[in-house]
């Protein structure tokens, strides 16, 4: 288990000195030692290396945060934040500077890791001692550079800590693939490099969690390409096959030699909702990655805050809508779909994943217990329409996944860990990537997302007999990659994957553009018995023709629904500063 601990030593300070992207790339780290004195030894590598684990993976420690369980309102179809996604709805501009792109922050990470790889030959000792560190290095590089590759697309790349002579501080943006391509080549090394899970130092990146990174990227660019192509964001003379065959392959690779990890085995009715709210993941061979916090080292978080409420976020009826019915059927086609006039009715005869995602009030959600004083638990009975903004439930739907019901975990700091990367995601890309490809075969279902159906207690894929959907999600693919991504939907729910999943599919033409995001329907509260201050509550929530919470109906700039710019808005803009000092930047298509 791999358990990234939010203590990691700190050795190098880094500076912002510069708005200016040539200018972050000229400066040496700062240290409070010099490099004469450094590099000596493996443990120097190390300590340089623990810079990466705190400044590069995401600590969702801030006020209003949620975790990753909130990640999802963030620019998605399967939740809604207070505020609407201005990006989803076309209204950003060119920035002067900045913008993700030209500060300092944006690439002192590379420039940091870069600083590493020039240096880490001076030391001393033999290159199996030090090679997991340089393995490291080369993960995170990947890493800085995927985000990158999401945001803006063609990227320069730059592998040597650059000085004010290097030329490559003017160098033009190459193709995604291209760059894709260098991403592949630092973890084919990575891995080599790195660890096994059984050797690996606790709390480190090792060789399979960079494997299912690769697969990761591999899928992401492979579907870019595919879906994108003959647009003016995909790449000319390329479909997207070999990257999907690099995923098939090095996920397939995973699955066949997991190291360890494994999927979690759920022992109660409870068992996938249990998974996200632990303390501790060092025994669980599921969770690969993880933030761990120490309420004695003053490091926690405010998640449970919020997850005892609404949290200003919402699950959309599209998301609810997508869980089959026990059977094994989409509602659209079920006998056993009891429809949505409640939230009960709603979440009846559906894959046990809903009722652990969304609060139900059956007397099972548990929003605190071991309270002071032996007092009785407090149990989910209605939606927080009636607190404030931070807290409140938009859509009726509110998220129960990732929430810890211990009093403990709700005070000032919790500890609940933090999911970075886990092995659920392995058998999804597997079944992806074989589908894109026209090679999932029955035999792909059962070693991927059945395995995932058999532990909630859901029926298995049958290839050769998928059952009709008449709301099937996306039009242009077979029903079999459907129920593929339905399935890393259902699975992957409100921990952040679903915004890059809509734009590797370019799939915002049929699920964001003109869409209103709707919630629950409101009559459930407006019957008697209902207390007042919900009953009250609920009336500034607007609704749609069929009752259904419509919150950002009175919003007028999305009086249409979401605005996006199919042609401009899947990538970033390059900030105007950028384009200035270094002529070979091309500015993104439609900006």
């Amino acid at each position: 288990m791999k358990l990234l601990h939010a203590t990691i030593l700190v050795l190098f300070c880094y500076g912002c000195l510069s708005s200016c992207q040539k200018d972050i790339l000229e400066q040496t780290p700062g240290t409070n030692i010099s490099d004469a004195d450094y590099w000596k030894t493996a443990n120097d590598l190390k300590l340089y290396a623990n810079n990466f684990y705190n400044n590069m993976l995401p600590n969702y420690n801030g006020w209003g945060s949620t975790g990753i369980y909130g990640l999802d309102a963030d620019g998605s179809d399967n939740m809604i934040a207070t505020t609407y996604n201005s990006a989803l709805n076309g209204e950003r501009v060119v920035p002067g500077n900045g913008g993700g792109y030209g500060d300092y922050a944006d690439w002192s990470a590379l420039r940091n890791v870069n600083y590493l790889l020039a240096n880490y030959t001076k030391v001393t000792e033999p290159f199996d001692v030090i090679q997991s560190y340089v393995g490291e290095a080369l993960f995170f590089r990947a890493y800085f550079y995927f985000g990158k590759l999401k945001q803006f697309g063609d990227l320069p790349w730059i592998n040597i800590p650059l000085n004010t002579v290097s030329e490559e501080v003017f160098n033009e943006r190459l193709p995604r693939n291209v760059v894709v391509d260098s991403i592949m080549s630092d973890l084919d090394k990575a891995i080599t490099y790195l660890p096994t899970k059984g050797s690996a130092e606790v709390s480190r990146v090792n060789k399979e969690i960079a494997m299912l990174f690769q697969a990761r990227i591999a899928l992401f660019e492979g579907t870019w390409e595919k879906y994108h192509a003959g647009t003016v964001f995909g790449v000319e003379g390329s479909d997207g096959r070999t990257f999907l065959e690099k995923a098939a392959t090095v996920s397939a690779s995973l699955l066949d030699n997991s190291g360890g990890y494994t999927l979690s085995e759920f022992s109660d009715a409870n068992g996938y909702w249990s998974l996200f709210n632990q303390v501790n993941y060092a025994s669980n061979n599921e969770v690969m990655l993880w933030r761990a916090f120490d309420l004695g080292l003053s490091l926690g978080h405010r998640w449970h805050r919020y997850t005892i409420g609404g949290a200003g976020r919402g699950a959309t009826k599209d998301l609810i809508d997508a869980y089959l019915c026990i059977d094994g059927k989409p509602i659209g086609s079920s006998d056993l779909y009891q429809g949505d006039a409640t939230l009960v009715a709603m979440a009846t005869n559906r894959d046990p994943r809903l009722r652990q995602t969304i609060y139900i009030p059956d007397g099972t959600h548990v929003i605190t217990n071991n309270r002071p004083g032996g007092q009785e638990p407090v149990l989910f009975e209605y939606p927080t329409f009636d607190v404030a903004n931070e807290n409140k439930s938009l859509t009726g739907y509110q998220i129960y996944k990732g929430h810890n019901p211990d009093y403990n975990q709700q005070q000032d700091l919790g500890t609940t860990g933090q999911i970075i990367f886990r092995f659920a995601e392995a058998p999804l890309i597997y079944a992806e990537a074989k589908a894109e490809l026209g090679e999932f075969s029955q035999s792909d279902a059962d070693r991927s997302i059945n395995l995932l159906r058999k532990r909630v207690g859901m029926p298995g894929l049958i290839v050769g007999s998928i059952a009709n959907d008449p709301n099937q999600e996306f039009t242009g693919i077979n029903p079999l990659l459907n129920e593929i991504r339905r399935e890393r939907r259902v699975e992957l729910a409100c921990e952040g994957y679903r915004s890059d999943d809509l734009f590797r599919w370019a799939a915002i033409d049929e699920k964001i553009k003109g869409w209103k995001p709707k919630g629950a329907k409101r009559a459930q509260w407006e019957v008697a018995g209902v207390p007042q201050n919900i009953a009250d509550a609920i009336k500034s929530f607007p609704v749609d023709a069929e009752d259904y919470i419509e919150y950002y109906q009175n919003v007028g700039a999305l009086g249409a629904g979401y605005q996006f710019n199919l042609g401009r808005d899947y990538l970033s803009p390059i900030p105007l500063d950028q384009i200035s000092l270094n002529p070979k930047i091309k500015q993104n298509p439609g900006w």
